[in-house]
């Protein structure tokens, strides 16, 4: 579905979520966020990166050790310091960058292909998130639009759900 969206529709979409989260008290009380450098079919994050630097906030981009299986998050201040890895993923390159202790973290922005209103998820099969989101106290959120809110995800016990979501027509919940 992502892939094919028409590229009118889809900066569309892009502009009402921006737009949303943007005037969020979520984002404005925010002064580190962590979100994903996003692949070509996601909803572009780039524009939300670029906002929290001209804002002054510290962007926090993920990188996944799969040996572990963990991710860690990494302190992002240009674009230089990513590095391209398996399945064309843009991570943070650890020589370049510092890892961050997730309790800093005030948003994280999770990534996911569908939602439910009860803030559950389906992801990219790994748990990475969920695994990273364990334990962590503050507060999370997705982005999203209204096509991939779907009646109910399937759920795991190890499942954690978003506290929050947006879509392009504003705040679900």
């Amino acid at each position: 579905m992502l892939k094919n969206l028409p590229s009118e529709r889809r900066r569309a979409i892009e502009e009402g979520i921006a737009r949303h989260l943007f005037d969020s008290s979520f984002w404005q009380s925010a002064d580190m966020v962590a979100l994903t450098v996003s692949q070509k079919h996601e909803w572009d994050t780039s524009t939300i990166i670029e906002q929290a630097w001209k804002e002054n906030k510290t962007v926090c981009v993920p990188k996944c050790f799969p040996a572990k299986p963990e991710l860690v998050f990494y302190q992002l201040q240009s674009y230089s310091q990513l590095e391209c890895v398996y399945m064309d993923l843009l991570e943070p390159n650890p020589e370049l960058t510092c890892p961050i202790d997730k309790q800093r973290i005030d948003l994280v922005i999770v990534p996911g292909l569908f939602f439910d209103r009860d803030g559950y998820r389906v992801g990219y099969g790994g748990g990475y998130y969920d695994r990273y989101l364990a334990g962590f106290q503050n507060l999370t959120l997705a982005l999203t639009s209204n096509e991939q809110m779907i009646e109910e995800c399937p759920r795991d016990d190890y499942d954690i759900p978003v506290d929050h979501i947006i879509t392009e027509d504003g705040l679900l919940f």
